[in-house]
């Protein structure tokens, strides 16, 4: 654990990330959980031990400064936890709300909230089935997307839990810019922000546009 928090505090100063004791107390704490079920369901294939802090801790990390603090928070395709956890943590999450459709790694998601001592709920389903339940409608202030294509479909459904004026921030490989997506309505471009060097991250942020 020593030398995860080591690893973790020297990466970040490599990419000019600061990262508190105590975040980085939960993060190892997140990743050693990560790493013990993982031997069991496969929740990441990343086995380099620079590349998996750097995508599953550090991307997270350097978004978080994108979304407001004490934010309700939703993610798509959660997984193995990464970005949701790590950005919960990291902006100080009033509720965060993971969408896993396979019910294994759901548990291991609910595992983690709970040592986390996160509000968090975890729903087995379909993100659109998810994004059409009434409790969830226009709740959030922002979602997250990795795992998942952002296609129409999923952007639709992640338009319909965001607030008013809520965001969409979408973690990928490469610079998306505007023409590239098909964007619901209600759904507008804001911009393209650079993450970390070592990965070549981007964070896109589109926003949420109530019609009259």
């Amino acid at each position: 654990m020593a030398d995860l928090a080591a690893r973790l505090r020297s990466r970040a100063a490599q990419q000019g990330l600061t990262v508190q004791d105590d975040l980085v107390a939960h993060l190892v704490a997140y990743f050693d959980l990560l790493q013990h079920w993982n031997r069991k369901i496969n929740l990441t294939s990343i086995s380099d031990p620079d590349e998996a802090v750097d995508r599953l801790l550090l991307e997270p990390i350097a978004a978080a400064k994108y979304l407001p603090p004490a934010a309700t928070l939703a993610d798509f395709g959660s997984g193995g936890g990464s970005p949701a956890i790590p950005l919960a943590l990291a902006t100080g999450a009033a509720q965060l709300l993971m969408v896993e459709s396979r019910s294994r790694k759901a548990a291991f998601l609910r595992e983690v909230a709970r040592e986390a001592r996160l509000n968090a709920t975890v729903e087995v389903a379909r993100l659109e089935d998810v994004a059409r339940r009434p409790r969830y409608a226009g709740r959030f202030d922002a979602v997250s997307i990795r795992a998942v294509r952002p296609d129409l479909e999923t952007l639709s459904a992640a338009a319909a839990v965001l607030r008013p004026n809520g965001i969409v921030v979408l973690f990928t490989g490469s610079d998306v810019r505007k023409p590239s997506l098909a964007l619901p309505t209600d759904l507008a471009w804001r911009a393209t922000h650079p993450l970390l060097t070592s990965t070549g991250s981007q964070l896109a942020v589109l926003f949420h546009v109530e019609h009259p």
